[in-house]
């Protein structure tokens, strides 16, 4: 609880240097890390811009086995959306239907931004209708 505690602190001041450390930290005590302790960071990352860290994160939850809620894609999805990443954000979504995990409108607001950034007008229009 403590380190999920400090992730969320390093995730409102934008340290997502600090958030990597302290996720690495835990790594190297072999303290087990959940799907909060993995949204912190992911959201520390997605403060700073740091959508290659953020998709790091994401798939790396996948292959130890930690789960990946609705705000996990989300946190994913919006660091896509920030960084201009249209396709990775589409992958995502396509992602998060493969593994049944409910989508919202925060899911389909930041995949729309993304496309509609990335100027992907057809994506952006079937994820409208897809919404509605």
């Amino acid at each position: 609880i403590t380190y999920n505690t400090a992730l969320s602190a390093c995730e409102k001041g934008k340290q997502w240097v600090h958030a990597l450390q302290l996720l690495r930290e835990m790594v190297g005590c072999r303290m087990e890390r959940d799907t909060i302790t993995y949204n912190a960071t992911v959201s520390a990352c997605r403060e700073a811009k740091q959508w290659k860290h953020a998709l790091y994160l994401f798939w790396e939850m996948a292959d130890i086995l930690v789960e990946r809620n609705t705000f996990t894609y989300n946190a994913t999805a919006s660091v896509c959306e920030t960084c201009e990443q249209w396709v990775l954000a589409l992958q995502l979504l396509h992602e998060m239907a493969h593994s049944r995990v409910k989508k919202d409108v925060i899911t389909y607001s930041a995949v729309v931004s993304a496309c509609e950034k990335g100027e992907q007008w057809i994506h952006a229009l079937q994820l409208l209708r897809e919404m509605s």
